[in-house]
C-alpha cells in the first residue's frame, strides 16, 4: 500500500468536503473554496473528523492515483482553512515592486513596469525587510490553492531570476543562490 495514500486526512470541524458522483470533491472553509476531479473508482470514508482515501484494487495506476489523491485533498483542506503563501525576495538597485489595486507591478531595470494581475483567490503584499544594514523588499503570494500560488510565484520569479555574480533578481526566500567569482583584473 502506498504509504502516503493510506495516511488518514485530518479535518477541521471548519471545513466541509462534498463528494460528488461525477468524481468531483469540493472543499469549503473559512479562506474559500476548492473544486478537484478525481478518478470517479477512488471510494473516500469520513468519519470523526478523519478522511481516508480508498483505492478500488492494486492495479498499477491506482497505485499510482492513490498518494496523489490523498496529497491533493490534503493540500485542499490545509488550503481552505489556513491558506498557502510563498516569499519572493527582489534585490537590486532600482528593482522594486508596488501595489496598484490588486495588480503588482514590478520594476526590475527593463525599459517598461511588468504588471501582474492577482487571479481570482489570489493576494499580492509588498513589505519592506530590513537585512543587515540595508532594506529589501518582498512580495508576499497568499491564496488556498498551492499550486496557483506556486505557479505565480514562479511567474514573478521568472520576470528577473537572479544572476550568480552579484545575486540581483528575484528569489525565494529561503533559496540559495551559488555565487561565481568575477573576472580577475590581470594574470601574473
Amino acid at each position: 500500500m502506498s504509504r502516503i495514500g493510506k495516511k488518514v486526512i485530518s479535518v477541521p470541524a471548519n471545513v466541509t468536503i462534498n463528494f460528488a458522483d461525477d468524481g468531483v470533491v469540493t472543499v469549503k472553509g473559512p479562506k474559500g473554496e476548492l473544486s478537484h476531479p478525481f478518478n470517479k473508482a477512488m471510494k473516500y470514508e469520513l468519519a470523526d473528523g478523519h478522511l481516508t482515501v480508498i483505492r478500488p484494487d492494486n492495479s498499477i495506476q491506482m497505485k499510482a492515483l492513490h498518494g496523489t489523491t490523498r496529497a491533493i485533498l490534503h493540500n485542499m483542506i490545509e488550503g481552505v482553512e489556513k491558506g498557502f503563501t510563498k516569499k519572493l525576495l527582489i534585490n537590486g538597485i532600482g528593482y522594486r515592486a508596488a501595489l496598484r489595486g490588486t495588480t503588482l507591478v514590478l520594476n526590475l531595470g527593463y525599459s517598461h513596469e511588468i504588471t501582474v494581475p492577482a487571479p481570482e483567490g489570489i493576494s499580492f503584499k509588498v513589505v519592506e525587510q530590513s537585512v543587515g544594514n540595508s532594506k529589501i523588499q518582498a512580495i508576499e503570494v497568499s491564496g488556498a490553492d498551492k499550486q496557483v500560488v506556486g505557479e505565480i510565484s514562479a511567474q514573478i520569479r521568472g520576470y528577473r531570476k537572479p544572476e550568480p555574480y552579484l545575486g540581483k533578481g528575484i528569489k525565494y526566500e529561503n533559496e540559495v543562490i551559488i555565487r561565481k567569482e568575477g573576472k580577475r583584473a590581470g594574470k601574473k
